[in-house]
């Protein structure tokens, strides 16, 4: 008997068919990867496979009970991980974990052996709050709380979005460990490498299954949408002289911790600078000095010409940002955003009103006008987001993984987007934990422990360090940390 099986089940929410006769199964102790693009409608399957949202039509089982008819015994044998929200931020660590066995009638003692080979890796900060801890730790805490009732199976929605690639390796080795104890894994992921981990892949587009194959087969098959031809870029902006970011000796520090520990470096007008680090190595930090957003503790930073200490609201007005996590108000309008935002940055009506009509002709949403973003799909979205924080032609935009959670294919457009700005003389900043992202800037540092171990552009890390990719320089730089990233 099977751990899954999906009859010709259909979802819709209005006039919008999120999943359309979808049908597959899953083998008792598979790992099974259920890839697609934003929208595909994976979210909506995970949600009836966990009995939290009911089927229009179709049936669905998991260990042979009925989603629908028999919910009770299903919550009692899945475990799930949803993309946008599994720990409460302001519970501490051991909190979060007592209220998830609560919640299914059991005691973190009575499933300790359940999530001791994971849970140990964090106990020690069992007295820390879940919102201050890095990405990696908060990845080992979610999954505790999913397995601490001792699921048979488990349901991943891209678990590991926002999480650098060592952290990512090791979780992936975790759940390696899980399929050895007999658990049934489902996990969506927008990395290629961890799509290459799983037994067998269902490609999901527009609420069918395309195909059902190994990684392999599936990847080959659909190269266009998952491995899209390289970026051409061309270079106009002679980027020799002009120094848009001068950083010197440059310190943050809460008590006796250097979250930021002595980084120096400079970025050049009209460049693409990668600023690289796993989770915890202080990119944030630096980043929110750089932005005006925290005071340093000691050194120099100069940000489009204004010093980062003194000047720190001429700086704000003079930049663009754009984070993963906030970028737009997703209860207004295309227009109203852009309208928020311009006026921000202190643009005057009748500027806002040229560039706005330009601005939604060159996206092509012009016929999206009073759109409410909420309704708009992830890639417009992002397209969106970027062009409003590089509305006002700021000097140098700031880009906090910008791209997190996003298929490849639209990874691709945006960073076209990017280049297209560059060539307008806009310098970009940029932190991702896409090593191929990595590839396309100018130069990158990378951060560990607080400090810039490497820095200059991607073919001379990868000949300086003897690796192939900057992947492998990624993690042959972050596996020398020595603090923990919390």
């Amino acid at each position: 008997m099977n751990a899954i099986e999906v009859n010709r089940v259909s979802k819709s929410y209005g006039n919008v068919r999120a999943l359309d006769e979808v049908s597959f199964s899953v083998g008792k102790g598979e790992i099974f990867g259920l890839i697609g693009p934003d929208g595909a409608g994976k979210t909506s399957l995970y949600r009836i496979l966990c009995s939290l949202l009911l089927p229009d039509a179709g049936t669905a089982s998991v260990d042979g009970f009925d989603v629908v008819s028999q919910m009770r015994d299903i919550r009692k044998r899945v475990g799930y991980m949803p993309g946008k929200f599994s720990l409460y931020q302001d519970l501490t660590v051991e909190e979060n974990l007592r209220f998830f066995a609560t919640l299914f009638g059991t005691t973190v003692e009575e499933g300790y052996d359940s999530i001791q080979a994971i849970y140990s890796q964090i106990e020690r900060f069992k007295d820390r709050r879940a919102g201050a801890l890095s990405g990696g730790m908060k990845q080992k805490l979610a999954l505790s709380c999913a397995l601490v009732h001792s699921p048979s199976v488990l349901f991943l929605d891209e678990p590991t979005t926002g999480v650098d690639p060592v952290s990512r390796k090791e979780f992936w080795e975790m759940l390696a460990g899980l399929k050895e104890r007999g658990i049934t894994i489902v996990a969506s992921t927008p990395y290629l490498d961890e799509v290459g981990r799983c037994e067998r892949v269902a490609f999901l587009d527009q609420g069918r299954v395309q195909d059902i194959d190994t990684p392999n087969v599936i990847l080959s098959k659909f190269a266009h949408i998952f491995n899209p031809p390289g970026i051409e870029r061309e270079k106009d902006i002679d980027n020799s002289d002009e120094n848009v970011i001068e950083v010197e000796h440059l310190v943050k520090a809460f008590g006796t911790f250097h979250a930021v520990d002595d980084i120096s470096f400079t970025v050049k007008k009209g460049e693409i600078f990668g600023f690289l680090g796993a989770n915890g190595a202080g990119k944030t930090t630096a980043m929110h000095m750089l932005t005006g957003l925290s005071q340093p503790t000691s050194g120099q930073g100069r940000v489009v010409g204004y010093d980062i200490r003194t000047e720190h609201e001429q700086i704000k007005k003079h930049i663009g940002y754009m984070s993963q996590r906030f970028s737009l108000y997703e209860d207004l309008t295309v227009a109203e955003n852009i309208r928020l935002f311009a006026g921000i940055y202190g643009m005057t009506d009748e500027e806002i009103k040229q560039k706005t009509d330009e601005l939604l002709e060159r996206l092509q949403f012009t016929q999206h006008k009073h759109a409410i973003v909420a309704s708009l799909p992830l890639g417009w979205k992002q397209k969106l987001a970027f062009s409003v924080s590089i509305f006002h032609e700021p000097g140098v935009v700031f880009l906090d993984e910008p791209t997190g959670g996003v298929d490849p294919a639209t990874r691709h457009q945006f960073w076209e987007l990017i280049y297209d700005a560059t060539k307008r003389g806009i310098t970009v900043f940029v932190t991702t934990h896409y090593m191929d992202e990595a590839e396309y800037c100018d130069r990158i540092s990378i951060m560990v422990d607080g400090k810039i171990k490497a820095l200059g552009t991607p073919d001379e890390l990868k000949a300086q360090y003897g690796q192939p990719d900057m992947n492998h320089v990624f993690t042959h730089l972050a596996r020398q940390a020595t603090r923990s990233s919390d």
